[in-house]
């Protein structure tokens, strides 16, 4: 579940092993880039933490957020 904190939505996937946590960074950079977004990520092991805001609108949660978290959730 995303969550919305200091501006951000917010969420950590969690997958079996870090082959797994790659192979959905590889497919969500291209999903991200379709999106023309720029996500602050981070990935340790088997976790992948995604933190989305709209620099272009001062950096604050849009519409244009809510619809990455959406196709981000639905690659996973």
């Amino acid at each position: 579940m995303w969550t919305e904190k200091n501006n951000k939505l917010n969420k950590t996937f969690e997958f079996k092993n870090f082959i797994d946590a790659f192979a959905f960074m590889t497919k969500a950079a291209i999903v991200i880039e379709k999106h023309n977004h720029h996500p602050e990520w981070t990935n340790v092991y088997n976790k992948v933490e995604i933190s989305l805001c709209t620099h272009d609108a001062g950096n604050i949660v849009t519409e244009k957020d809510r619809k990455l978290a959406k196709a981000l959730d639905e690659l996973f």
